[in-house]
Formats: C-alpha cells, sequence, structure tokens
C-alpha cells in the first residue's frame, strides 16, 4: 500500500492547493508544498505556531517567517522555473511515512539542453526549528549555471507586512536574516548553513533589499552531479537569555556537524514512533486506507509536541487563513485522535486553555458576565481575534455583522468538556491542579451568569446564542449548547467532589482564590432546573431551538437555486437560509454523538434521518459527525459516503475556498480528526469511557477488517475488528485489568491477555434515508 501523494505533471491552477497537499511540518513550523523557485505569489510559507503580529486596525495573524528554501537556477542567461520554462517532466511527491517532500523536474531550454533538477526536505521533528533540504542538478550539455539559494524576506502575507528592520549577516559561512515583528518587536531570525556538492565556486552575496541570496557562477559539465544540503534554522525571541540571531547562529553551527542522512534518520525516529502508535490498517479498501493515513499524517505535522502554549489552529500551520486562530475544532473533533494514540499532545492541547483562562476571564467581563467566556478565536493570549464583521457581502461590498464572537457561548462548554475528557480518559489528575480545576468552574460560573431564570416556567433557559449551525443566530435554547451548558456544570461539581475527596486543602485555596462560595449551590440549582429540549413524543426528533419548526421547510436543491453568486453567506441578517430550516452543519446531530449513551437508537435515528437532508455541510466539521451517528445507528455503507467526504478532503481540495470575499482555504485539521473518529469511534465501534472500552462494530461493506492500537487510563491495546469478530489484545507491558464490553458480554482483561467476540454485522437495525 503506498504511502505517496504524487503528481506527475504541473497545473498552475493546482498551486494553492498543492501547497496545502504537500505541506511538510512538526507542530511548531509548517512549510507549504512548493517548489523552490516560488515566491509569495505561489502562496509560499513558512508558518510559526504561536507567534502572531498585528499592522494597524488590520486581523492580527501568525507570522510567515522569511523563505530559506528559496533555490533557482539559471541557464545560459535563462531562468529555470515550472511556471515558465518548458519542461519534458515534472513530479512532487509526499512521502507521509517519512514526512518528506520530493521533487524532480526536467527543464528543457531554449537552447536545447536538458536540466535535470531533483530535491528533497523535511521539517526535522528531532531538532523542531530546522528544515532540511537536499537539491541537486545535472545538465546534459555544457553550459553555464547561475544558482540562487538564500533566504527570500519578501513573504506572503494576507494582513501584513508583519516583519520590519530586517537585516542581513553572515558569519563562518552561514548566512541569516534578522527582523522584528511590527505589534509585539519580537526578534525572528532565518539562518541557514550550507555544504556543496560538485564543483561550486565561491559565492557571491546578492544584497536584495530584505533578502539573503547567495550566487553562484559555474561552468557545468555531463555526467556531473552538483547541487548543495542546506539547514534552514528559524529562531523567535530569545532563548536562556540568547538572542534568536544568536541561537540560530549556534544550532546552524551545530547541523553542519551532522550528514544530511544522519539528521533524516533522527527524524524518521520519530515518525516511526507516531505510526506505531497511531496507524490503522483497513483491509479490502486501498483508498480508505490511503486517505485515513493522510488525515492522520495532517495531524501528526501540526501536533504541539513541546509546548502546551500553542494549540492547533483550524487551519493548522497551512498560512494564516481563519488569522491562525484555535476554534472549538480542537476539542471536538481532533482530540479524541490524541487522547487514544498521543495522551501526551492531548495534555498540551487542553493545557492550552488554562494559559488562555484570563483572555477569557476578560472577554466575560468585556460582556458584563462572571467567570470565562473563552475566545471564539483564540491566538496566543486567549484575547478574542474575532471580529464583529466577519464577513464581507458580496453584493454591497459592505462588512456584514455576525455573532459569533458574541453568541457562540459553547466555547467554553467546549474547553471544559476537552479538559474533564482528557481528566477522565487518562487518571491523570495534575491536569486539574494546575488549572484545569479552576478553568472548569470559572466556566460553569460563566453560564450561570449568562442564563436567564424563567419564573413562570420555573427553569432556567440558555437565550440568544449561536450553535453549531451558524445559519442560524441569537437562537434561544439551542440543544447543542444547553447539552454543553449542562455537561460544564455537572463536571464542574464533580470536580469540587473530587478535590474534596482528594486534595481537600487544594480545593478550599481555589474556593478562596475564585471566591467560590456560594457558586457551587447556584450551580447545583441550575443544573437541576436547566431547560432541555426533549425529543417529540411522536417523531423523536428534538427541536434544534426554539422556533425552528416554524421556519421554512424548503429542499437544499431548492434552496441553492435561490443563490446569486456562488460565494454568497447563507446566513447572517439576510442569508437565504436564515429563515428555513436548511442549517449550515451538524448541531442535533453532533449532541447525540457526544451524549449518545443518553439517546435511544431510536431517538438518534430519527433526528439522523430528519436533519440529514436539511444539512448543507457548509463547513467541514459536519460529515463527519453524520458518518458517526449513521455507524452508531446500524448504516455504515451511508456513514463511508461521509467517512470518504471529510477523509479526502484536502486530497482533492473539495471544500469552500470563500465565505463571501474571505478566503477560507487550507488544510482541515478537523475534518482530519474526523476521518479518524469515524472509523475508530463509528465503525469499529469504541467508546471508552467510565472506565469500561465498549465495542460495537459497524463495518461498511467494502472493509473486510480494521485494526489498530488505543491508549486508555495509559495503559495500551490492540484491537483488530472483522466482520463476524472482535479480538482485544492487552499490552504486557499494562499494569492492570481492563474492563471491555460487546452486546452483552463484558470481561476483564490482564496484562498480556486476549479475548474474542463473535458477532453478526448482519444483525445491525438498517437505516431507512
Amino acid at each position: 500500500m503506498s504511502w505517496k501523494v504524487e503528481e506527475q505533471s504541473f497545473d498552475r491552477e493546482k498551486i494553492a492547493m498543492n501547497g496545502n497537499k504537500f505541506m511538510i511540518g512538526n507542530g511548531a513550523i509548517g512549510y507549504r508544498g512548493t517548489l523552490e523557485e516560488f515566491t509569495k505569489d505561489q502562496l509560499t510559507a513558512s508558518t510559526l505556531a504561536g507567534l502572531y503580529d498585528k499592522v494597524g486596525e488590520q486581523w492580527r495573524e501568525p507570522i510567515n517567517a522569511p523563505n530559506g528554501v528559496y533555490t533557482r537556477l539559471t541557464c545560459d542567461g535563462q531562468p529555470l522555473s515550472v511556471l515558465d520554462t518548458e519542461f519534458d517532466r515534472h513530479a512532487q511527491a509526499l512521502d507521509i511515512a517519512q514526512a518528506s517532500f520530493h521533487r524532480n523536474t526536467v527543464f528543457r531550454t531554449s537552447g536545447g539542453n536538458r536540466i535535470e533538477i531533483s530535491s528533497e526536505r523535511f521539517v526535522s521533528m528531532e531538532q523542531l526549528n530546522l528544515i532540511a533540504m537536499k537539491y541537486e542538478f545535472s545538465v546534459a550539455q555544457a553550459c553555464e549555471i547561475v544558482l540562487d539559494t538564500g533566504i527570500d524576506g519578501d513573504v506572503w502575507d494576507i494582513n501584513g507586512p508583519h516583519l520590519e528592520n530586517k537585516s542581513v549577516w553572515s558569519e563562518d559561512g552561514i548566512v541569516g536574516l534578522t527582523a522584528t515583528t511590527h505589534e509585539l518587536r519580537v526578534e525572528v531570525t532565518v539562518a541557514e548553513s550550507v555544504t556543496w556538492i560538485g564543483g561550486l565556486s565561491r559565492p557571491e552575496e546578492s544584497r536584495q533589499p530584505g533578502s539573503a541570496i547567495r550566487q553562484f557562477k559555474l561552468r557545468c559539465e555531463p555526467g556531473v552531479t552538483y547541487g548543495f544540503v542546506k539547514y534552514v534554522l528559524i529562531c523567535y525571541g530569545e532563548t536562556e537569555g540568547q538572542s534568536s540571531s544568536a541561537t540560530a547562529l549556534s544550532i546552524a553551527k551545530a547541523a553542519l556537524q551532522l550528514t544530511y542522512e544522519t539528521h533524516l534518520q533522527e527524524h524518521l525516529v520519530h515518525w516511526a514512533r507516531k505510526w506505531e502508535a497511531s496507524d490503522v490498517l483497513i483491509e479490502g479498501d486501498d483508498e480508505a486506507q490511503f486517505a485515513l493515513r493522510y488525515s492522520l499524517y495532517q495531524l501528526h505535522i501540526i501536533a504541539p509536541t513541546q509546548s502546551e502554549r500553542v494549540s492547533i489552529p483550524a487551519r493548522g500551520l497551512s498560512g494564516q487563513v481563519y488569522k491562525g486562530a484555535v476554534f472549538w475544532d480542537t476539542e471536538m473533533f481532533m482530540l479524541p485522535f490524541f487522547l487514544y494514540t498521543q495522551p501526551e499532545v492531548a495534555r498540551n492541547l487542553v493545557m492550552y486553555r488554562v494559559h488562555t483562562l484570563d483572555g477569557a476571564r476578560r472577554k466575560a467581563a468585556e460582556y458584563g458576565y462572571r467567570g470565562a467566556f473563552y475566545a471564539w478565536e483564540s491566538q496566543d493570549t486567549g484575547d478574542d481575534a474575532c471580529t464583529l464583521f466577519n464577513i464581507t457581502d458580496v453584493f454591497t461590498n459592505r462588512p456584514m455583522r455576525t455573532y459569533f464572537r458574541d453568541k457562540q457561548v459553547h466555547i467554553s462548554a467546549d474547553a471544559a468538556f476537552g479538559i474533564w475528557q482528557y481528566y477522565a480518559f487518562t487518571g491523570d489528575e495534575s491536569v486539574l491542579l494546575e488549572g484545569g480545576a479552576e478553568v472548569i468552574l470559572e466556566c460553569a460560573r460563566f453560564f450561570y451568569s449568562y442564563a436567564y431564570y424563567k419564573h413562570d416556567k420555573q427553569r432556567f433557559e440558555v437565550l440568544d446564542v449561536t450553535g453549531p449551525d451558524e445559519y442560524h443566530e441569537r437562537v434561544n435554547n439551542n440543544a447543542f449548547t444547553n447539552a454543553l451548558v449542562n455537561k460544564t456544570l455537572d463536571i464542574a461539581l464533580q470536580t469540587l467532589a473530587l478535590l474534596e475527596e482528594r486534595h481537600p486543602a487544594f480545593r478550599e485555596a481555589l474556593i478562596a482564590k475564585l471566591d467560590y462560595g456560594q457558586d457551587a449551590g447556584n450551580l447545583r440549582h441550575m443544573l437541576l432546573q436547566l431547560y432541555m429540549p426533549q425529543p417529540d413524543p411522536v417523531t423523536s426528533v428534538i427541536e434544534q431551538f426554539d422556533g425552528y419548526g416554524q421556519l421554512e421547510d424548503v429542499e437544499l436543491k431548492q434552496l441553492k437555486s435561490r443563490m446569486l453568486n456562488k460565494n454568497e453567506y447563507l446566513g447572517g441578517g439576510s442569508g437565504i437560509a436564515t429563515t428555513t430550516r436548511i442549517l449550515k452543519q451538524a448541531d442535533v446531530v453532533l449532541m447525540l454523538h457526544l451524549f449518545k449513551q443518553q439517546y435511544s437508537q431510536k431517538v438518534k435515528r430519527a433526528n439522523w434521518e430528519y436533519y440529514e437532508p436539511r444539512t448543507e455541510h457548509g463547513s467541514s466539521l459536519s460529515a463527519c459527525i453524520y458518518a458517526l451517528v449513521a455507524s452508531d445507528i446500524g448504516n455504515p455503507d451511508w456513514a463511508y459516503r461521509y467517512f470518504l467526504r471529510t477523509a479526502t478532503i484536502d486530497l482533492t481540495g473539495d471544500s469552500k475556498q470563500y465565505v463571501g470575499t474571505l478566503y477560507i482555504g487550507g488544510t482541515h485539521p478537523a475534518a482530519n480528526g474526523g476521518a479518524w473518529m469515524a472509523a475508530i469511534l463509528g465503525f469499529a465501534g469504541i467508546d471508552a469511557g467510565e472506565g469500561v472500552i465498549r465495542l460495537q462494530p459497524a463495518l461498511p461493506d467494502q472493509w473486510k477488517s480494521i485494526q489498530f492500537g488505543i491508549v486508555y487510563q495509559g495503559e495500551r491495546y490492540r484491537i483488530a475488528v472483522s466482520k463476524s469478530e472482535i479480538v482485544v489484545s492487552a499490552d504486557g507491558g499494562n499494569k492492570t485489568a481492563q474492563s471491555f464490553q460487546s452486546g452483552s458480554e463484558s470481561v476483564s482483561l490482564a496484562p498480556g491477555a486476549s479475548h474474542s467476540w463473535i458477532y453478526d454485522s448482519a444483525k445491525r437495525g438498517a437505516l431507512h434515508a
């Protein structure tokens, strides 16, 4: 089974898509899958995790560092580029097993010469600020070659420029470019160290403004391979009292002490471990196998492995789209993958919310509430980067008021839910003691402050909110939001009880710090009387929000026929979906997935069948949820369609690129996480919680079997599911027995033991849709 994404031609129209598709990264740097001769016009970018900048009144966004990979050849005065030079062959590939990018091009010059270029590069998982590249070329006829390579300081910015006061320096053969960010005055340095292949002459350094380009002129002969190995170091801020330039210089020197092959082998050791922990083997469906592996690759290259102060932005590290902000996507769609495979990364993700708690407090206070109201678009400080006018009307070119920032209050519940899910899944209490408990309590306090108590109905209601379905803003009692608020109140009380039992002194200090004396009683009162929308007694459908059933019930195809512009926004104050029952993405259905044990199969089936034809899937977050619930209710073949849609989104580029005039292109890590969820939590039927791992498989027809490993409560297990059998094996290094349940049979699996269940997949209920 191939582990490579390949293109055997060049298509100018695919440059932006391929930049996403062929990305490499290591969680600290994301480097787009562009060619060495490309510039900012082709959206070349080295995006840095956790470093943001704001210019004037424009949107704050992440920094793209100067491009240290830039390289271009000129043959007898003719520049060589796939953009404007004839070529006989071009191929590029991404090896997802090794996280390395490869390129081979044979150019044909106007004089009849043939120049072959081969390159490969990787962003090191061993040295997180290192990009390593090998670049080689040969000629068919003797010719004069000019090689330009160095650091291109003219970078792609959406709302920049973000780097100023650029200075070029060189020391001991190492060239660097140092600049400062506009807003926070953070120093950023890119340095390169190079070793040469073939008879390259002494370089002439080009002093283009803001760039550090070295130029080599040489007479090339046939049969000789020329080129270089380059190490690009990207550093910012101070490290142990040392400037970014000093740090980059010392690491660049150290990099030269090792061969390219040694750097690559160190990198591969990390990737071998990642795949050992996370790979999923699917028998019988090569397309699904590759798409799922590719989705996992995309998650790995953006995962913060060594920092709990950064999380995963909505577009990963593929650029500055969505301001490089962290959304609810992380907790709801990516966290499960890391919980089951790399809990140490999951911990970093939830601790990010701890470190941004003060920003959430500031936002709550801004709106007149107590507690923590998390940012809808969160960056480094946790202050909300989301504006009140996020979208431009394509008809009037005027900014459109949206209610993402101020009414999507479920974001605080998502943050609290993620922290509790991590604790419950791993048993790691340290996350609660190091700030997680404080986050949960502050989020619960926010909801008590936000909710309304209706004396005539003797209940709390959550009014004036926007749920996951953003086409309908400022609604009352959104079922998903109320369910997450209910869960937040519950886990806050569980947190207090846990602290009282195991850490009474810590609890007492925390209550005093937060002045929480009256709040626990308030939360109990609200939890008992919070309104929770219930299934209709006749149809079993849960109304998405108050009054949803009174809206126009139009078919999706008919609604789309009313569109006047392919990029018009369907929601907001005047969007054509707002007065209809057409929704943007999974809303009630997402709630039924998150709380699947609380609802009957009849209710889940009725709501899937009702909401599925009314869902536009205007978000990449949607398809995987419909896949999950379809599997749950016994129709894996319906689920399979949605699984492929979410798993292939970054391979096909089949996604929305604009909302209004706003460009939203880039990778889709939530969909990548959703592909894993659909496969493991859906088709394989894994549901771990409350000390039990439940197994209820529903394999699609194409799949003969699926095999994978999971981690639960710090212990490792291997699971294999076929059409008629489930086999679970406990790692011999486990320390305790674990309870597994399939159907009505439960077993306690001791370390090193295995157990199998025979089941009849044909007896699953069929879904009629």
